[in-house]
């Protein structure tokens, strides 16, 4: 394994959510420019001193994060785009690192945000993959619900799942929801009212879904001693991996990139799975979540059915999971649901996640998983935060 400088010293620090909707007439930028000016509310900066900026976003087409800039009226002197949706947020952080260390950037601004109108999620799909819309349009196909039908399905086949585990992961998540002010779904979801739930595309049904809906997230990444300096609760970054289409070979996903790098990330924070006191999975599709159970280390490649049944994955269960509700619960805000386990970390570790808070929580792990295609999605990355002493 080559040997990397470690992110030692990368402080994350104020977590921000604009409030969901689920429609807006509002674009992007809008919720960018909310996002911005909650970061600057909640930590007292002028706009002058965020000299770093990453954006993510499926809606603010045609322009970029430098087409932001001018929107905004900020110049900052690092700039980053981070095309990558549900893996934007551990991306977006990885690379304010190594800026920070490397004194390209004092004080980054990591942002995602987009916009949902009754048409817009339909002309997102349209554009988002042109892999998925030559493999799966012509025959009457599209869209992430398909996809992961046949993921689902492979898995519940390959590994003799049933959609009562998917279920408890689901359920799980909304009770924490139950204590998120900011999520979007206010209602208690019983086991039976999963199984009972209307098919969407077998064998997904309703509550596998997430809602599209319009928000933001956002956080700031700065040198350890520039937080202190500044008062501002913090976490620190432990150790962060990435990877791109992983297991090109597997016929349908059943493993994503985290296997690859996972002994990495543990090493670069001196961990094991056993020390994580809570996670925060990429919720898409509890399928996915469960993968990531597997991927990570905390059970055996087959052995998400039998993990999800032993554990008690609410906030203050066994083992706590999307402590937020995740966007199953909370809704999907485009690119932001990549950044929304990013900001709940946050919140956990520096004493911010009031009534869901997991007791005496030192490290957390964050995951993405981003960009479907037709049978898969391409990047998958994972960051472990720590509390700050």
């Amino acid at each position: 394994m080559k040997r990397r400088q470690s992110y030692e010293g990368v402080a994350v620090a104020v977590p921000v959510t604009v409030p969901y909707v689920r429609y807006s007439t509002h674009g992007a930028h809008w919720f960018i420019g909310q996002a911005l000016r909650a970061l600057l509310d909640a930590s007292g900066l002028d706009k002058a001193q965020i000299d770093g900026l990453t954006i993510s976003s499926f809606s603010l087409a045609p322009d970029t994060a430098v087409g932001v800039t001018q929107h905004l009226g900020v110049s900052p002197r690092w700039l980053d785009h981070v095309p990558t949706g549900g893996a934007s947020g551990v991306m977006a952080l990885r690379r304010a690192a190594r800026a920070v260390q490397a004194g390209d950037a004092d004080i980054v601004a990591c942002v995602a945000a987009d916009t949902n109108h009754v048409d817009s999620f339909r002309q997102m799909l349209g554009s988002f993959s042109g892999f998925a819309r030559d493999a799966s349009y012509p025959y009457g196909s599209g869209g992430p619900n398909s996809i992961f039908a046949m993921i689902m399905a492979n898995y519940m086949r390959q590994f003799g799942a049933t959609r009562e585990d998917f279920g408890r992961i689901a359920v799980a998540q909304r009770a924490n929801a139950l204590k998120n002010p900011n999520a979007l779904f206010k209602k208690p979801l019983t086991l039976d009212e999963y199984m009972a739930a209307r098919p969407i595309s077998d064998p997904i049904h309703l509550f596998d879904c997430v809602m599209p809906c319009a928000g933001a997230e956002a956080f700031l990444v700065m040198r350890e001693e520039r937080a202190r300096e500044l008062g501002l609760p913090h976490a620190l970054l432990r150790g962060a991996i990435e990877r791109h289409n992983a297991f090109a070979d597997d016929p349908v996903m059943v493993r994503g990139g985290w296997l690859v790098d996972r002994e990495d990330l543990y090493a670069q924070a001196g961990a094991r799975p056993e020390d994580v006191d809570f996670i925060q999975t990429y919720d898409d599709y509890p399928v996915i979540v469960m993968i990531q159970f597997e991927d990570l280390g905390f059970c055996e490649k087959g052995e998400g059915p039998a993990f999800v049944r032993a554990q008690d994955t609410r906030f203050d269960g066994s083992f706590p999971n999307n402590t937020s509700g995740g966007q199953l619960s909370c809704g999907q805000a485009g690119a932001a649901g990549g950044f929304i386990g990013m900001t709940e970390t946050i919140r956990q570790l520096t004493g911010q996640a009031g009534e869901r808070s997991v007791p005496e929580a030192q490290l957390g792990l964050v995951t993405g998983f981003g960009m479907v295609t037709y049978d898969r999605c391409l990047c998958t990355g994972a960051v472990l935060l720590g509390r700050s002493a």
